[in-house]
């Protein structure tokens, strides 16, 4: 097969390799289509904390099984599934709490174990959730960064009819705001890139002084101070997106926390239930995706996808091997 590896920081090759064989649990499905996210242009170009060398990229799948392991009881050849790119133990603390994205010994597709950035990839049956038959594969593959939203807004606690602030009109502060009113609250998109923020329907500053909750989804220093602001007494704001190393720490008012009742709470990625849900609300319609697809290309033209993504050039961008 052909695939995408990664053997240093800072490029990528395109190479044959030697099609995977499934183990005794595992299916090895075809790619129909893998998205790309600034999460692959973070991996190519400057590495990431949990990306191990080398690797196939590509944590974004849906494709077909076409071979499964002997002990694989669920699943059969010929479906499409959608692959949740966590494996967990299912066993620590964090996985029997719900937290199965903090698993001690958490293996991710695209950064452990090779993903899919190639014309094959391997998944655990552990991992794999069937594709509902009235949505397309564009559709389903967006469930991963979907469901990373999903996380996001359940750690804001957020609750039908409260207003969100959500800073970044991307793929994934797109996704916020309509999972967000999906969920019956009232978001409102703060975006200085006015071809952004026109397709959401957002605002260049803050509308409002008093959200019940912000989601900051782009990595600007400047957005989060802002998005602290802008809470009002007992907000929530979530730490969705990584800042640059040298801007990690911010001056932040404890005393404005400690009066007001704030509550400051990461997120990183999702656990396999939000992909379960994120499934289940692209099936029922309760939020649609295909108007954001802004590129399909073949995954082997990934050096000028990742340029497109770097400039912000377009929306989502989806990759056929």
């Amino acid at each position: 097969m052909k695939a995408i590896v990664v053997e240093e920081i800072g490029s990528f090759s395109i190479r044959d390799m030697d099609t995977p064989v499934p183990g005794a649990a595992e299916v090895l499905i075809r790619v129909s289509v893998t998205g790309l996210c600034r999460t692959d242009l973070k991996i190519i170009r400057a590495g990431h904390r949990d990306l191990i060398l080398p690797r196939v990229p590509g944590e974004e799948v849906v494709g077909v099984i076409t071979k499964a392991g002997p002990e694989v009881k669920r699943f059969r050849e010929g479906q499409r599934v959608y692959v949740y790119p966590g494996t967990s133990c299912g066993n620590c603390e964090q996985c029997v709490s719900g937290a199965g994205n903090l698993c001690e010994g958490m293996k991710i597709m695209g950064f452990h174990r090779d993903g899919g950035f190639a014309e094959y990839v391997l998944a655990p049956e552990a991992s794999i959730i069937l594709v509902p038959e009235n949505i397309s594969d564009e559709e389903a593959v967006l469930s991963e960064p979907l469901s990373c939203c999903l996380n996001a807004l359940e750690r804001a606690r957020l609750k039908p009819g409260e207003r969100i602030g959500i800073w970044g009109a991307g793929p994934a502060g797109t996704l916020l705001n309509r999972a967000a009113a999906g969920l019956g609250a009232i978001p409102y998109s703060v975006e200085p890139d006015e071809r952004r923020r026109a397709l959401i329907g957002g605002f260049a500053s803050p509308p409002i002084k008093g959200f019940d909750a912000a989601v900051v989804a782009v990595g600007s220093a400047d957005a989060y101070l802002q998005a602290i602001r802008h809470l009002r007494p007992r907000g929530r704001l979530v730490v969705f997106s990584g800042l640059p190393r040298d801007a990690a720490e911010l001056p932040v008012d404890f005393n404005r926390l400690h009066y007001f009742e704030q509550t400051l709470v990461g997120a990183y990625g999702c656990s396999f239930r939000h992909g379960e849900r994120a499934l289940v609300m692209l099936s029922e319609g309760s939020i649609t995706v295909r108007d954001m697809i802004s590129h399909r290309m073949s995954l082997w033209e990934l050096d000028k996808a990742l340029g497109l993504v770097e400039e912000r050039a377009g929306m989502k961008i989806l990759l056929f091997p």
